[in-house]
């Protein structure tokens, strides 16, 4: 009994309160005690919470700190460089380059150099007086008429739909005023995204949005009429993103409104989930004659392919097709697992799919190793957000970078985490006008604009610091990474990168001997016993 009066001591309390301010003629204070009484009476009776039956009115107190977690966590816990999925010090870099404030440190670094994860940039004595501020890349190879002008920085795949209204006018605003490309995700091409005339790419996903018949599939006279846009510059095959890969883009029925109906082409206030995979083709040399299709039916623009990189032979398959069929993509975009999105299992945001770093080695090892390099462009997409994010990965053979939650950022986006439920505090992600209504384009637009410019100038300081004038002159040995607390190497000594040609001319005499011989054209399955032969492989090195 004793115990029973401990943990119900807040209604208990709550009664006797009540009956001393009821006697004292104190009508309201008493009856909010009677009211927490009351509560408690129906936490200690009701069946489906132990937390409340065993502790009335007191366990709820565990579910408000548990609501307010985050926000705490976030305010006052994370210290600037260990918050998740963002740091302090990422979110702050962002909103200081998109309000123009200054974005200098004082007083040294604060990161732990001695750390496994650190890294750097080798830089010059001879470092360059006049970098190139506003580097842009070429993508389109012979069998593209309409080439484009890319910038190395833009804005990454994101729906509208998954973003507001607001969200996309601003982005998009900011594409035009700054000179780079707003990617529109796989949600179909809106009013918004053309309201400004910023540069887009077109993305389709395998639920063809925008551009799919009644059943779901692609047709292509809806996607020649669309791609004709003239500010549609490239289209993009979307095969999987890094958040989610292998599962399809959903959209939760509550953000399904009947104008993204409209534009999405699907029912209304239900779940939007796109097929796992592809419809309109199977096999690799089914999707090169899909990319051929698409760039005939855009009129010759640039087409490229987006994907996470999965099980290894699969680029390589990829590669094996284009030799075979002699189409060649424009460009392939690699994503990281740690990109982003608005709604995902959990279990395939944490473990499925190859980190950036990962899969763009390995997907430039692909192209490389087989001639196509420089015919198609390689892009990466994955928490990007800074110069050195940049450097990085074009050191590592990114022609370009995409990014996604960092433009959120710079257009209001505080990390809430509430992009799935139609909830977000700054309009970013909700479809509700009233919460969309503190999002201005124009104001927004412009600090979207500011956030590339001033991540570009930051770009260029440190490829000028290496001594050269454009950032694809860097190169894998530039970036050195610490393997130990004692010892740091170049990352091409931790990481393979294949001379150009090796897998055509000598694939045998590479680590990827196993992957290419497995890899084939006609087919996403392994050509060969991958259990036998990497049982023997491992069997061999012991």
């Amino acid at each position: 009994m004793l115990d029973l009066l401990k943990r119900a001591i807040i209604p208990l309390a709550a009664l006797v309160l009540s009956v001393i301010l009821l006697v004292k003629s104190w009508i309201w204070l008493g009856l909010l005690c009677l009211a927490i009484v009351a509560l408690g009476i129906h936490d200690f009776t009701q069946r489906r919470w132990t937390i409340t039956r065993n502790f009335p009115v007191a366990g709820r107190i565990r579910w408000l700190f548990y609501q307010l977690r985050p926000y705490l966590r976030a305010y006052i816990v994370e210290d600037d460089l260990h918050g998740t999925p963002y740091s302090f010090e990422a979110r702050n870099l962002v909103h200081l380059r998109a309000r123009g404030e200054t974005d200098t440190h004082p007083f040294g670094t604060e990161r732990d150099v001695g750390a496994k994860e650190h890294h750097w940039i080798s830089h010059s004595i001879a470092p360059e007086s006049e970098p190139d501020e506003s580097p842009r890349v070429l993508v389109g190879n012979e069998q593209c008429n309409r080439p484009y002008s890319a910038s190395v920085l833009n804005i990454s795949a994101m729906s509208f739909g998954a973003l507001s209204a607001n969200a996309v006018r601003a982005l998009n605003l900011g594409a035009k005023r700054g000179g780079f490309y707003h990617d529109t995700g796989e949600g179909g091409l809106s009013d918004y995204h053309l309201e400004h005339g910023g540069d887009l790419v077109w993305e389709l996903g395998s639920g063809y949005f925008g551009a799919r018949d009644a059943n779901g599939c692609f047709d292509p006279e809806k996607f020649r009429d669309t791609a004709a846009h003239d500010a549609v510059k490239m289209t993009e095959i979307k095969l999987s993103q890094g958040a989610k890969p292998g599962h399809g883009g959903l959209l939760p029925a509550a953000k399904v409104t009947s104008e993204i109906a409209r534009v999405r082409q699907v029912p209304e206030h239900k779940d939007c989930l796109s097929p796992r995979g592809h419809s309109a083709f199977s096999t690799p040399i089914e999707m090169m004659e899909f990319v051929a299709l698409m760039r005939e039916l855009s009129g010759g623009k640039p087409v490229g392919l987006k994907l996470c990189i999965g099980q290894p032979h699969e680029p390589f398959a990829m590669v094996k097709a284009m030799l075979e069929t002699g189409i060649r993509p424009d460009f392939i975009v690699v994503d990281g697992a740690e990109g982003g999105t608005g709604a995902a299992p959990l279990e395939l945001s944490d473990w499925v799919g190859m980190p950036l770093l990962e899969g763009l080695v390995l997907m430039r090892n692909a192209l490389v190793g087989a001639g196509l390099k420089d015919e198609v462009r390689l892009a990466a997409s994955g928490k990007v957000y800074s110069g050195m994010g940049l450097a990085r990965n074009i050191s590592l053979g990114a022609d370009w970078c995409n990014a996604a939650r960092a433009f959120m950022f710079s257009i209001g986006c505080i990390q809430a985490q509430r992009c799935h439920l139609g909830t977000c505090p700054t309009g970013v992600t909700s479809q509700s006008p009233g919460r969309q209504r503190g999002l201005i384009p124009e104001v927004q637009g412009d600090r979207a604009a500011r956030f590339h410019a001033h991540t570009l100038k930051a770009l260029s300081e440190i490829v000028a610091s290496v001594g050269f004038k454009h950032p694809t002159d860097l190169q894998p040995h530039h970036i050195m990474h610490r393997i130990g607390p004692e010892k740091a190497a170049p990352i091409d000594e931790i990481h393979t990168f294949l001379p150009k040609g090796i897998l055509r001319d000598a694939p045998d005499e590479t680590i990827y001997a196993d992957w290419w011989r497995a890899a084939r054209a006609d087919s996403f399955r392994p050509a060969i016993d991958l259990i036998r032969i990497r049982a023997s492989a491992r069997g061999t090195a012991h």
